[in-house]
């Protein structure tokens, strides 16, 4: 039995008749669609829903995009992501189109269905465990990422995904910006994985905390890297500028908005450097390096464009959700923390 999330006429983004490509609003539509687009296209794959019975192809159809290359992971065979094509008709050519994406290349996160849990939580867990670089999966997503740049320039390519897959696009993304290409991105529900600190509701207690984990943090940092050490490869992320949307409500990504505004806040009481210092370090990467293991956890990040959406979530699955990013009735604020 088909899902009604799987209907794009039942869930998607249908009051998005027209695409004004100068507005972040329909761009983060339009891509969140499209990663949808690429859970659905497992489903109907592990359903095997084809032709007419198929359910996917209205996700990116209706905003005139084709998939031009379908991304198969070799463990389990199962679709977990794609690459898109822009194809407007001459009718809609006008000013925004050339704002548009010409390639959107998507990947989606976990499904939790027999035909794919096994490979996608095994996935997390190479997540969890800082060495998602190192699978198949990942290494796949790559290569499709280097070839598409490489043939049509990184100004020219999008890249977005979903909880697991924001991941894979947050490590694309930051590889790519090492070699000085800053590729558009869009991370929908991105892992950031810490103490729940986001639960707490006395601000002052929360905030008291934050300022204790920074002055740790960094003092660690000095204890074990030295007071001379710069983190050049963290400073030359800096230019690069994703877009991160996450629910206050989920507490898979939600630690990011802490993560930015506290930044902000130990420069307000003449503690920036010691922010700066404890935002490109975890715990964890510095216990690691004073063992001579090397490790850089894949949630640090030097600037982003972080929307947050405050609507009240009825529950997990809502809070954590794709379908969220599309609906026009939720309560969204928007904040560009730039590093430099």
């Amino acid at each position: 039995m088909t899902s009604q999330r799987d209907v794009f006429e039942v869930s998607g983004p249908v009051h998005l008749t027209s695409v004004n490509w100068n507005c972040l609003h329909y761009q983060r539509s339009v891509a969140a669609s499209l990663v949808q687009g690429a859970y659905v296209l497992e489903r109907d794959r592990q359903q095997n829903r084809q032709g007419s019975e198929a359910r996917a192809p209205p996700w990116w159809e209706s905003f005139h995009f084709e998939v031009i290359r379908k991304l198969i992971d070799d463990s389990d065979f199962s679709i977990f992501g794609a690459i898109y094509e822009y194809r407007p008709p001459i009718s809609l050519q006008n000013s925004t189109v050339t704002k548009a994406p010409r390639f959107v290349i998507v990947f989606r996160g976990t499904i939790t269905k027999k035909e794919s849990v096994s490979r996608d939580v095994k996935l997390d867990l190479h997540l969890l465990r800082n060495d998602l670089h190192q699978t198949s999966r990942f290494e796949i997503a790559m290569q499709a990422v280097r070839a598409l740049v490489s043939a049509f320039g990184h100004q020219n390519v999008w890249v977005a995904g979903h909880s697991l897959g924001a991941a894979m696009v947050t490590l694309a993304g930051k590889i790519m910006a090492k070699d000085g290409m800053n590729l558009k991105a869009f991370l929908f529900n991105p892992p950031f994985f810490s103490a729940p600190i986001e639960r707490i509701k006395d601000k002052k207690v929360k905030q008291g905390i934050r300022i204790a984990s920074s002055f740790i943090t960094a003092g660690l940092a000095l204890a074990v890297k030295g007071p001379h050490h710069k983190s050049d490869s963290f400073r030359k992320l800096s230019s690069w500028v994703p877009y991160l949307f996450v629910n206050q409500a989920d507490d898979i990504c939600s630690s990011y908005v802490g993560y930015f505004d506290h930044r902000k806040k130990m420069e307000e009481i003449g503690a920036g450097n010691i922010g700066k210092l404890a935002t490109q370090n975890s715990v964890r990467d510095l216990f690691l390096s004073a063992f001579g293991m090397e490790s850089e956890s894949l949630h640090l990040l030097p600037s982003a464009n972080l929307t947050v959406n405050s609507s009240p979530a009825p529950d997990f699955k809502h809070a954590h959700g794709i379908h969220q990013w599309w609906r026009p009735d939720v309560d969204l604020q928007s904040k560009v923390y730039l590093y430099d």
